[in-house]
């Protein structure tokens, strides 16, 4: 099954999979069952059971599923292989903490680049990535090939980024804006909105839920 055919929580779920086998394969652990993944993620276990049989016959009644294999095949179908370009647009404190963030946990993203309007902020490098002036923007993405931007601008700068990073050829945008962008068809844009996820979670405390997880199969 193609990964847009997948349903959005099942999709959203595999690279939590993905991470814990990696930990079991460094621990060298041969086979896990559906329980053992429930009890570290959290994750009901039939509802482990249905994600992976989306995915194939992957395990076997009785021994569980092989540790190895599993990971391989999860390796190929999320594309852990594939390096995969990424730049940064706005350099404030978020944009500089997501620089600083540890995206090589995944050895597949690759933050090329940093672009901010502040002349001040250019020339200079973040963990080793270095920041560009914006204008340089749309030739540095068609010359280096990038696939994904991050957009950590004020709420005001997001839609024009976000044209502006789209005329440039990129295919996915991971918006920290609070602003819902309009973008073609063809453009993938994952929202992370801060204070909309803070409120959700004060409506659970106030609520008395607190063992509500997101990754639980809700599809509202």
């Amino acid at each position: 099954m193609a990964f847009d055919r997948l349903p959005v929580v099942t999709a959203r779920r595999l690279p939590l999979y993905y991470r814990y086998l990696q930990t079991l394969v460094a621990l060298g652990k041969q086979r896990v069952s559906s329980a053992e993944v429930s009890a570290a993620l959290h994750i009901d276990s039939a509802t482990i059971r249905r994600d992976f049989s989306y995915l194939g016959e992957l395990g076997r009644k009785g021994y569980g599923y092989n540790v190895d294999y599993l990971l391989r095949f999860l390796q190929d179908f999320l594309k852990q292989d594939e390096i995969v370009k990424v730049i940064l647009v706005g350099v404030g404190n978020l944009g500089t903490a997501l620089c600083r963030y540890d995206f090589y946990r995944s050895k597949q993203m690759n933050i090329v680049a940093a672009f901010d309007v502040d002349p001040l902020k250019l020339g200079q490098e973040i963990e080793g990535i270095p920041v560009h002036a914006v204008k340089d923007l749309e030739s540095f993405v068609k010359r280096e090939g990038v696939e994904i931007a991050i957009l950590a601008v004020p709420a005001s700068s997001a839609q024009v980024t976000a044209d502006l990073v789209v005329r440039a050829g990129v295919l996915g945008i991971l918006n920290f804006t609070p602003r819902t962008l309009s973008v073609p068809p063809d453009v993938r844009v994952h929202h992370i909105d801060v204070t909309t996820e803070l409120q959700i979670l004060v409506y659970y405390l106030k609520r008395g839920q607190r063992q509500d997880d997101p990754r639980k199969d809700d599809e509202s």
